[in-house]
């Protein structure tokens, strides 16, 4: 027989409302929040940016919710490469001018985008407690989406570290020069060190064939296997392609521009990536990206 008298000096009536609340607790399944997607590269250069604001594009397309957030620390340009005019970016709602939602602006096909800025000093180095304050802010975003893409910036800044550490999803773009390789393998390294469970896609971007792609792909997943005991998976490669250039200049996506062209057509194969469908954790995103600056 159960104490009633017990439980905090409730009585019978106390005990049972509680009881009943912890069964309607467990009963209500936990409000989803979007996935999450993050989007890196060794090096700069790598047309990283192109990628994954394309690649965001062709999922709202799709009729997800979708919003893009330009992480590269004040030297963005998914608004450019979007053809959009933020007033905001990300510097202000981390100085609490702004918050997130009022921040964004909307692109082709419903997407929205939060900005990184250009030239912003605070976003350059921030400090772990700037970051708390601005990953504190962007927590309810996950709520109202699908599927959030970070676009990083390139290398292992404080900021990309700390996201690698609380992704599930990660999306690394490399060129098949030696160069891009050899930074694309130690953020891959950097990567599982943080995070071992972390599932990682690799496409090989730019290349001017089939075979240039399969050769940096054997010669990257050589390296990680032999030194790491693991390689990621490979979700596919992208020509070089005189529509990506003519898009950067007209300021519209290749996917909506020449969305027949053979970049789009790999964009939207690496859009279809299976994993992204899956890219959630246990806990929030951005909570777990608190945690990992502790």
């Amino acid at each position: 027989m159960i104490d009633t008298m017990g439980l905090g000096g409730l009585g019978r009536f106390g005990a049972y409302r509680r009881l009943l609340g912890l069964t309607r607790r467990l009963e209500e399944p936990e409000q989803e929040t979007a996935r999450v997607l993050c989007v890196a590269s060794g090096k700069g250069g790598t047309g990283k940016s192109i990628l994954a604001s394309n690649l965001a594009l062709l999922r709202a397309r799709q009729g997800e919710r979708v919003l893009l957030v330009d992480f590269d620390a004040g030297l963005a340009n998914a608004h450019l490469l979007l053809g959009l005019a933020p007033e905001y970016d990300l510097s202000h709602v981390m100085q609490g001018q702004v918050s997130a939602s009022e921040a964004l602006v909307e692109g082709p096909h419903g997407l929205k985008l939060l900005s990184g800025g250009v030239g912003r000093h605070v976003l350059a180095n921030p400090t772990r407690r700037e970051l708390d304050r601005l990953f504190k802010a962007l927590r309810p975003l996950e709520g109202s989406f699908d599927l959030i893409v970070v676009d990083h910036g390139a290398g292992l800044g404080y900021a990309t570290v700390t996201h690698l550490a609380a992704t599930s999803t990660l999306l690394l773009v490399t060129n098949h020069e030696v160069t891009a390789l050899s930074d694309s393998y130690a953020l891959y390294k950097r990567a599982h060190l943080v995070n071992p469970h972390i599932t990682v896609g690799l496409v090989v971007n730019r290349v001017p064939d089939e075979p240039a792609a399969t050769s940096a792909w054997e010669r990257f997943r050589g390296a990680s296997q032999r030194f790491l005991g693991h390689s990621p998976e490979l979700v596919g490669w992208v020509p070089v392609d005189p529509a990506v250039v003519r898009s950067v200049e007209r300021r519209v996506p290749v996917a909506v521009g020449e969305p027949e062209s053979p970049a789009a057509r790999a964009i939207l194969s690496i859009a279809r990536w299976g994993s992204i469908d899956h890219a959630r954790s246990a806990r929030p995103f951005f909570e777990r990206a608190r945690s990992a600056l502790r």
